[in-house]
């Protein structure tokens, strides 16, 4: 774990992003395409945690980014070049462009100052998406990484933002993927050689704003 201080200055609001990645409704939501994977973002607190994120963005001025995979129902410019991809065509639950599918999940309130970026094709929010450029004009150097799923897009966004030259955190406690274990031993062996790994709890802390005492009372500073 990194120090609170270390931790802290990777966080300064003024140059950190927090990103979610892949938290809507029909991956995470009780619809899912992937409901083994819903049921692991709700059931392990993950989803829940991202929200509390991006509740405390909001307050602390953070940017917000929410990642959102999509396609056009006649799936031109998706990619087909992976199992994935071709076996996603066949889901009961399609994330159709403009459909309640991919639309940002329950719990997580998305303000008017978010951003939400959609992508067509590919495994990451960073590659090929023209996201990179808009953290850039937002002075973003640390990316905060949460969402689903830990198999696939999570270290796609963490690798593409280490390759990038950001700072990469992840609240270990606020992505999720199936089956859990698999979670825990990505986040040990892999996230964590690449990527300042910590707590939701830890990321809130460094967003509260230092309170004093004016006359008695306990206020904002």
């Amino acid at each position: 774990m990194p120090t609170t201080a270390r931790l802290r200055e990777d966080l300064d609001p003024a140059h950190t992003v927090l990103l979610t990645v892949e938290c809507q409704r029909g991956v995470v939501g009780p619809d899912s395409a992937l409901p083994q994977l819903a049921a692991a973002a709700r059931a392990s607190g993950a989803l829940h945690h991202v929200a509390r994120l991006v509740a405390a963005a909001h307050a602390a001025d953070v940017q917000a980014v929410h990642a959102v995979a999509e396609r056009r129902p006649d799936g031109r410019g998706a990619s087909r070049n992976a199992r994935l991809f071709r076996a996603a065509e066949k889901l009961p639950v399609q994330q159709y462009s403009g459909s309640t599918a991919v639309r940002v999940a329950e719990p997580i309130e998305v303000a008017d100052q978010d951003l939400v970026v959609r992508r067509l094709h590919g495994l990451s929010p960073l590659a090929g998406t023209g996201v990179d450029a808009l953290l850039r004009n937002l002075g973003c150097r640390t990316i905060v990484v949460t969402g689903v799923s830990a198999n696939v897009a999570v270290p796609n966004a963490v690798f593409d933002a280490v390759n990038l030259g950001y700072t990469a955190v992840v609240p270990a406690d606020a992505i999720a993927g199936v089956p859990a274990d698999y979670t825990r031993a990505m986040v040990r062996h892999t996230l964590a050689l690449v990527a300042t790994v910590t707590t939701a709890d830890e990321v809130l802390g460094c967003w509260q704003r230092p309170r004093r005492r004016t006359g008695g009372a306990v206020t904002p500073a």
